[in-house]
């Protein structure tokens, strides 16, 4: 019978506890309880069929001591006078609590609720909104709040979080909760104290005024003539993007790589450099304006996130040409070719007619089905015929 039984009103419950509903009236004024559970009974026809099953779903629903239920009388033709569940109601959070077994959970909520009211009230919102996520955080609260605290006391510090002086709290705790201190501190803090463009757990430093781990820009110097530093013409260097941003060195051309193995190999070449790749983090080469004034190679994988790296980065440098990124270098190593996952739907606006055409290719699984050219694949006699083709061209 698809009558409702103790175990369809425990879940009905369980709904309005895993929403937080339970729950919110620890925190605000908008009352809950009592509260009406959906019911589902018999029918008269059922009276008449099925009498002993419907006095068994009756005594079901009696025994469970948790809810209240009210009554409506029935005169039935063959049963006579009779009385059916007409509502199921619980009259309180603690019936709730006590029927799901919660009641531990709901102690721990309002113990931290209690310790906010009276320490850090403009964060009871976020209490309101997420009461299920501020239980699992019971056991930290306490040192979450004194994170905050110190950032009203100390607005853009200007220090690295392990500068951060709260008993009990290191840089690994702060890091580790970033997102919902995050959503504290929008709370707690005054507008002036947010850096609001600044978003993502990536960017918390910057957004509450921390000091964070520079970007670092790893290249070779592939021209034995120009020397960074005294010694090898062929260090391996890397700097923070300040310090790269501040070279000056004569040079017509760079080359962007995403693999490691190329980065070193990369043959010697006049007033160049190589640049171990970021992937789509073009940030910190955003701050070298002179790189502006060379001609860029990117040098990426022949599938679609290679070439949706390439458009980004034509979004930061106008004079970026692809790298062994074109159809003959694809069709010559088709022994090597692999499979890419995840691939890019979106059009790529900043792509040439060329590389749009290989690129929907690529997308709409025209050549074969998720078809990948990894650039470590392709034969390194390739790689010396397209770097003299690009000196010859810019000659």
């Amino acid at each position: 019978m698809n009558w409702t039984t103790p175990r369809d009103l425990k879940a009905q419950l369980s709904r309005l506890w895993n929403r937080g509903d339970l729950l919110r009236p620890l925190m605000t004024a908008k009352a809950v309880f009592p509260l009406r559970l959906t019911l589902k009974g018999p029918t008269s026809a059922d009276l008449t069929e099925r009498f002993e099953m419907v006095r068994a779903w009756m005594t079901k629903l009696v025994a469970v001591p948790q809810i209240r239920i009210e009554w409506r009388e029935v005169q039935h033709r063959v049963q006579g006078l009779q009385r059916l569940p007409q509502s199921v109601w619980v009259d309180t959070l603690d019936g709730a609590l006590t029927l799901l077994a919660k009641r531990r959970d709901a102690e721990r909520l309002a113990q931290v609720v209690e310790l906010t009211r009276a320490t850090l009230p403009a964060v009871m919102p976020w209490l309101a909104k997420r009461p299920l996520q501020a239980i699992d955080l019971a056991d930290q609260w306490v040192r979450l709040l004194a994170v905050v605290r110190w950032l009203i006391d100390n607005p853009r510090p200007g220090v690295f979080l392990r500068q951060v002086d709260v008993p009990g709290v290191h840089s690994k705790f702060i890091e580790a909760h970033r997102a919902v201190l995050s959503e504290l501190l929008d709370l707690a803090l005054p507008p002036a104290a947010i850096a609001a463009e600044q978003v993502g757990i990536n960017q918390f430093a910057a957004r509450y005024g921390f000091l964070d781990k520079p970007a670092r820009i790893r290249l070779r110097v592939l021209d034995e003539q120009i020397r960074l530093l005294p010694g090898s013409s062929r260090l391996d260097i890397t700097l923070d993007a300040d310090s790269f941003a501040s070279l000056e060195i004569p040079l017509r051309w760079v080359f962007i790589t995403e693999n490691e193995t190329n980065f070193l190999a990369f043959p010697p070449s006049s007033e160049a450099i190589v640049i171990f790749g970021a992937g789509y983090g073009w940030e910190s080469l955003g701050r070298a304006d002179w790189l502006s004034r060379c001609a860029i190679h990117y040098w990426g994988d022949i599938d679609t996130h290679g070439f949706a790296i390439l458009d980004q980065l034509r979004n930061r440098f106008e004079r970026v040409s692809s790298f062994l990124m074109d159809r003959g270098t694809l069709m010559a190593h088709e022994a090597c070719w692999g499979e890419e996952r995840d691939q890019v739907r979106h059009d790529l606006p900043r792509l040439t007619m060329d590389e749009r055409q290989l690129f929907d290719d690529l997308r709409d699984n025209r050549i074969r089905k998720s078809l990948r050219l990894e650039q470590e694949r392709v034969g390194f006699h390739w790689v010396m015929e397209s770097l003299r083709r690009v000196g010859g061209e810019s000659d």
